[in-house]
């Protein structure tokens, strides 16, 4: 099948890596080995999770502000819109973080999940969500992130998934990855022998 879109993960993909979870698990009074934020924050009393989320908007936001795209991020969506291939953003961060991504450097997403819109990642129900608003199939869709859920909820779509290995903990999630790149712009290889293998 040909790839006819492509879902980014936003924080460490289209974005150069920028939270420290293990400070804002402390700041939540959490365990540094407690897991995922999201998760955690699930468990906590009412009032605890009001002021966890407190904390993690005000990294959200500075994450925004201090924001810089990864290398080629720019150039890769570029060539994309211009061979009319449909872009999505899937994210546990919030939607208006991902449009003032956007609006910062001049990007354009056709499509956003974010962590309010259903399960987050690495549940399959975002990839899936993109794929029917691009009406396109799970198989004609790369899934493009730098973590573990990333690669987790394409499998669980039936999509491809392609790890961008650009830090130390690349290598555990590698084999669980279709494809592992080190620059965001390889996916465009990728996409161009998927593509012409089925022209023949």
């Amino acid at each position: 099948m040909s790839i006819k879109a492509v879902i980014f993960d936003l924080d460490g993909t289209i974005t150069q890596p920028y939270f420290d979870f293990d400070v804002i698990r402390e700041e939540m009074g959490l365990d540094r080995n407690s897991g995922p934020v999201l998760e955690s924050m699930e468990k906590m009393s009412p009032q605890q999770r009001r002021d966890a989320e407190q904390i993690l908007h005000f990294h959200e936001e500075r994450a925004v502000t201090e924001s810089r795209l990864n290398p080629g991020a720019q150039k890769t969506l570029s060539a994309l819109r211009e061979a009319g291939i449909h872009i999505g953003i899937l994210t546990r961060n919030k939607r208006s973080n991902a449009l003032a991504i956007a609006q910062k450097h001049g990007l354009k997403f056709d499509a956003i999940v974010d962590r309010e819109d259903g399960p987050v990642k690495p549940d399959a129900f975002g990839v899936l969500r993109i794929c029917r608003q691009f009406d396109v199939e799970p198989g004609e869709t790369l899934v493009v992130g730098d973590y573990l859920f990333d690669i987790l909820s394409a499998k669980a779509a039936g999509a491809i998934a392609v790890l961008l290995a650009n830090h130390d903990r690349a290598a555990e999630f590698s084999e669980y990855a279709d494809f592992t790149i080190e620059n965001v712009g390889q996916i465009l290889q990728i996409i161009e022998e998927k593509n012409s293998s089925n022209t023949k």
